[in-house]
């Protein structure tokens, strides 16, 4: 692998198009910025609706290639594994790659890197499992069965957070099916990306199975969207982006799999070990400083231990240390961009003029180290909350979690429902009986029981209501990105006359 962060510092990054990189044929770039200091580090292409084009293109005529569409499903399943390799082999590279680009932590990105090789390896021997149906029908002579086969081209539109793991999940099993893929990147975050493009050259994968456009939402990615000659969508991003990209989709009548925003509930029960739950809830909504779908940023507290808990909670969030994501000591590194610091700011100020309180936080931090131009934030605490206050309701996406107490499992249930979203929730309790009540009547596609962020790609996960609809992980992502064929066919030899009636 020949990129690394230093090859990426202050160059033109081009577009991945039909197995090599070349530049946007308007010759247009944009800045990436290094969310630490706020300065530029790279330019990356900005595509338009021309390149759009020429990577759908690429993709159709490399779904239709023989080398991709007649190689077996158990080669295609060696490929893949190829490419799990690769990964695994250039991962600490990768990972010091996608931190510059989006402030993580290295020691995050690291672990995501380190453990993507084995999601690979998972879907990979999915390839040859995928299996039709043989259906009773009541005619003698006739066999009814059901085909599985891939799609055809995949858009794939992927967020700033976690661009590589989170594309992994979806890109895994497209290519191990057969499908090809256009994958448009975040403007924030492009970089990793086009450094897995090369991987994945290198693996042996034929020229137009994996094409990668950068650029923004307004010119890339509406050209992509909109593009007749793309059969599927997968998006992970705002709700707001998802319903443009769900409108823009319908016209051509295509499906999409989306993942989309949360505001999940963290609750907390008074029989639990104080010390276990505050840490849980410390890393469901603090971990990569609280950009994540599933943070748990609305916390609700049994009321007999609210305040032991928010006084718990305090004392742990001083000792949060915020610092340069590249060091090991770093418990949250900057936030990726800086119109998501305004962002973050804007709430808070607003749940203070609503009437909470912030207990902890709530600024930037004003270590001298990380004040030069860096978009760093505080872990901010806000009590005080209500559930129909601005900052409860809306994702906010930054390190910012409001705590309010509730009396009974009643009132728990109706304020944690209370969302327009349901993607994750969690809930903190050593009674079984109460975690299967919650699990059974919380709105949400993943509960967590005295845990919190544990994931498994064995496992299918998706958003409830406006967190999204779809499935990724497990078996069950086979089926989204293949479609089922009916076949029926009469073995009997003779075709009787369509117009002649015979009775028994």
């Amino acid at each position: 692998m020949k990129t690394t962060v230093s090859s990426i510092e202050g160059s033109r990054q081009g577009l991945f198009i039909n197995g090599e990189f070349v530049a946007p044929k308007a010759g247009n770039y944009i800045a990436s910025y290094d969310p630490t200091t706020g300065e530029r580090w790279y330019d990356l292409a900005a595509a338009d609706a021309n390149d759009v084009a020429a990577a759908v293109a690429a993709a159709n005529a490399a779904f239709r290639n023989p080398a991709w569409r007649r190689m077996t499903q158990t080669d295609r399943g060696a490929l893949v594994r190829k490419l799990a390799e690769l990964v695994r082999a250039n991962a600490d590279t990768l990972a010091e790659i996608e931190t510059r680009d989006n402030g993580k932590l290295l020691k995050e990105t690291r672990a995501q890197m380190r453990s993507m090789p084995d999601s690979y390896h998972y879907f990979a021997g999915m390839a040859d499992k995928l299996q039709g149906d043989t259906i009773p029908i009541n005619r003698m002579d006739t066999l009814n069965i059901n085909l599985r086969e891939p799609l055809g081209v995949v858009g794939m539109i992927t967020p700033w957070n976690s661009p590589l793991m989170l594309l992994t999940g979806t890109l895994a099993p497209c290519l191990a099916i057969g499908n090809t893929v256009v994958i448009k990147p975040s403007e924030h975050a492009t970089a990793s990306t086009l450094a897995l493009a090369e991987l994945i050259h290198e693996a042996g994968f034929p020229a137009g199975v994996v094409n990668v456009v950068t650029g923004t939402g307004k010119s890339a990615g509406e050209a992509l969207t909109r593009h007749p000659g793309v059969a599927k969508y997968v998006f992970t991003g705002s709700t707001a982006t998802g319903r443009r990209i769900a409108g823009n989709a319908a016209q051509n009548l295509v499906p999409c799999s989306m993942e989309l925003g949360g505001k999940s509930p963290h609750v907390v029960f008074g029989d639990v070990e104080l010390e276990h739950a505050v840490n849980g809830v410390v890393s469901g909504v603090f971990a990569a400083a609280g950009q994540t779908c599933v943070a748990g940023s609305r916390c609700f507290v049994e009321a007999s231990i609210y305040d032991k808990f928010i006084d718990a909670l305090i004392a742990r969030t001083a000792r949060i240390r915020v610092g340069l994501p590249t060091l090991d000591d770093t418990d949250i590194g900057p936030l990726a961009l800086a119109d998501q610091l305004s962002k973050v700011e804007g709430y808070v100020a607003s749940g203070v003029k609503d009437g909470a309180k912030i207990a902890a936080g709530g600024r930037r931090p004003r270590k001298e180290d990380l004040s030069n131009g860096g978009w760093y934030y505080e872990p901010t605490v806000m009590v005080d909350a209500q559930n129909d206050m601005g900052f409860m309701r809306d994702e906010i996406f930054g390190p910012v979690v409001g705590v309010m107490p509730f009396r009974d499992e009643a009132e728990m249930v109706a304020l944690a429902n209370d969302s327009h979203y349901g993607l994750a929730s969690g809930i903190w309790t050593k009674d079984i009986d109460r975690a299967l009540r919650f699990a059974n009547q919380i709105e949400a596609g993943t509960v967590w029981v005295n845990t919190y962020r544990s994931a498994s790609f064995m496992s299918a996960n998706g958003g409830f209501k406006e967190s999204g609809y779809g499935r990724r992980g497990g078996f069950e992502v086979m089926h989204e990105f293949s479609r089922l064929k009916n076949v029926i066919i009469d073995y009997s030899g003779a075709m009787q006359d369509p117009f002649v009636i015979r009775l028994k």
